[in-house]
């Protein structure tokens, strides 16, 4: 199917779009450590159940393990903890519109390490999309509909979530160039590695609360939990990999970074909150591609 890769990447930038709103959502009630352990726990079931019924190949070489498994690190465990960190901080549309800056990050890093050309299209992309970016976060205040408010924390842990967005999907592209890998499979790999670092550490450091009693208590965060689940972790993340197994990092992380012109709709129709015109014109800017 011609230009597979790029049509995956919009849809990974659609399906992140939904489930941004719904995990910003949950992370109030639940905290971003609990959600991210609870959402690949969910997500790990569904993949499992999938690999299982649809009988897909699990042969991997020990280094694509490795690989996959440093990506879940680094994209899922890293990245995706600061990410909805931010969503506490400053909501799901600056958060995912500092995910914009992922793309650039992923393809200078792919230039580094994956000997990727980058064409001064490619460079004035970059600089186009951080301006827009810049333009938004700049911004005395947020409009009085929104309940959040632009602040640097919020800033950093957004910054931090793109940088670990962008290594985690380097760390993948050097497993497909191994050989072929099933994107279910590589999936569970990256989210089940996750999924056991990440409980680890937040029973060690007393943080992970009990989903049975957060979720009785909070029965909408369980709805929006579920919902963010299946479009993020299982359909998200298998239609990104899919995408950079089918084009280049920097073109699929382009493509996928066009969430926050996705969510503007959401925001005002449904969501009910007023934009400015410059927030706007800033969501608007980072559309390069990347060749």
């Amino acid at each position: 199917m011609p230009h597979i890769g790029e049509l995956s990447a919009l849809l990974t930038a659609v399906f992140w779009s939904i489930t941004s709103f719904a995990f910003s959502s949950a992370a109030i009630k639940l905290g971003s450590l609990t959600l991210n352990i609870n959402r690949m726990m969910l997500a790990s079931i569904l993949l499992a159940l999938t690999i299982v019924v649809f009988r897909f190949d699990y042969i991997l070489s020990a280094n694509q393990i490795f690989n996959l498994v440093l990506s879940g690190i680094v994209g899922l465990v890293i990245g995706d903890t600061f990410l909805f960190k931010s969503f506490q901080y400053i909501g799901a549309r600056i958060g995912m519109l500092m995910m914009a800056l992922s793309p650039v990050m992923s393809g200078v890093l792919a230039y580094i390490f994956l000997g990727e050309d980058m064409s001064m299209w490619g460079i004035l992309g970059m600089a186009i999309t951080i301006g827009g970016v810049v333009l938004v976060i700049s911004e005395r205040k947020e409009t009085e509909t929104s309940e959040y408010r632009i602040s640097k924390i919020g800033i950093f842990h957004g910054l931090m979530g793109a940088l670990g967005q962008a290594g985690g999907l380097i760390f993948a592209k050097f497993a497909f160039e191994e050989g072929e890998v099933n994107k279910i499979v590589a999936t569970f790999v990256r989210i089940i590695s996750s999924v056991i670092i990440l409980t680890i550490l937040a029973v060690l450091m007393r943080r992970y609360k009990n989903p049975i009693k957060v979720y009785k208590e909070n029965p909408k965060a369980l709805t929006s939990t579920a919902i963010g689940t299946f479009f993020g972790p299982y359909l998200g993340i298998t239609f990104s990999l899919i995408a950079i197994a089918n084009t280049k990092v920097g073109i699929a992380a382009t493509l996928m970074s066009t969430m926050p012109i996705i969510m503007l709709p959401m925001v005002r129709y449904y969501f009910k909150e007023k934009l400015s015109w410059r927030a706007i014109g800033g969501h608007l800017l980072p559309l390069p591609v990347l060749r």
